[in-house]
């Protein structure tokens, strides 16, 4: 998978834009809405990240090892997920990426953070 395979893939989310974050692109629930995932590169290459529960990362990681894996940190321990793009398959960054749209959506709609 490119990152024009995963911009294009957030960016079929109804409602969902592009915007950017600390020097990365980063897709959003609506124009001022939360970040549901981002792309990024560091010395292994480019990845995504998809910013799940704690719950779905762990289905995730389980389905798709060396596909899913959590970030290091709190981050990680609180469901952002990386994706390494090169093993991820269109079908399941689209699960992963719906589950984290709906994810923002619901904690939006309650007035939380997620």
């Amino acid at each position: 998978m490119s990152e024009d395979d995963f911009r294009a893939i957030a960016l079929a989310i109804t409602g969902a834009v592009e915007r950017s974050h600390m020097a990365h692109p980063d897709f959003r629930v609506g124009d001022k809405g939360r970040v549901f995932a981002t792309l990024n590169s560091d010395d292994d290459g480019d990845y995504g990240v998809v910013m799940l529960t704690p719950e779905e990362q762990a289905e995730f990681v389980a389905a798709s090892p060396g596909v899913f894996e959590p970030l290091k940190g709190k981050w990680g321990e609180r469901g952002a997920t990386r994706v390494n793009l090169k093993r991820a398959g269109k079908r399941v960054v689209a699960r992963a990426m719906e589950a984290a749209w709906k994810g923002k959506i619901a904690a939006t709609s309650a007035g939380r953070r997620r």
